[in-house]
């Protein structure tokens, strides 16, 4: 069965697939945005995971990722995964970009994770350039796709906003004929 990716524009935390992907900090301790978003709707069980995960290895370092419980998300599990901050694109920042994708589906795929949903990572307050950061992200998760076809049923594409819908939906579609 092929791998379905879709485009979801709305709040990322209501899904209900096996996973949700955090753009999270480094110290895993929640944040802003879609971080901060997924820690106070998926309730403490996370943040204590998080503390485990510190506890054990130091945190998350960029483009890595880790797994917790979703808490009290529809989403039984969430993945962590730490974007890079954009400063010109002079320090590996697509390749990193790239690694928060690579290493959310191998944790997801080590884990049964069959469906899963990917915030726009890098974009808000690290300042990825959106349209690079989309390409980037669709292109990553065409390859994983193309080297295991039968890994996931879904994967999605979670836009909070129209700028970044607008933009996936060009991309997808460019990508797509």
């Amino acid at each position: 069965m092929a791998t379905k990716v879709s485009l979801f524009k709305g709040d990322i935390t209501t899904l209900q697939v096996d996973a949700i992907v955090n753009a999270a900090n480094t110290s895993l301790m929640g944040g802003g945005g879609v971080d901060g978003a997924i820690h106070r709707a998926g309730g403490p069980a996370i943040l204590a995971d998080c503390r485990q995960i510190v506890a054990r290895q130091g945190g998350c370092k960029t483009g890595q990722a880790v797994l917790t419980t979703g808490g009290n998300l529809k989403a039984a599990k969430v993945i962590h995964t730490v974007g890079p901050v954009w400063y010109g694109g002079q320090r590996n920042e697509s390749g990193l970009l790239a690694s928060c994708y690579n290493n959310s589906l191998r944790l997801a795929v080590e884990n049964n994770i069959r469906s899963i949903a990917f915030p726009n990572i890098s974009t808000g307050v690290y300042n990825f350039p959106k349209q690079a950061a989309a390409a980037i992200a669709i292109t990553s998760v065409r390859q994983f796709i193309a080297q295991q076809p039968t890994a996931f049923h879904e994967i999605i594409f979670a836009c909070v906003d129209q700028e970044n819908t607008t933009i996936y939906e060009q991309l997808l579609s460019i990508n797509n004929t």
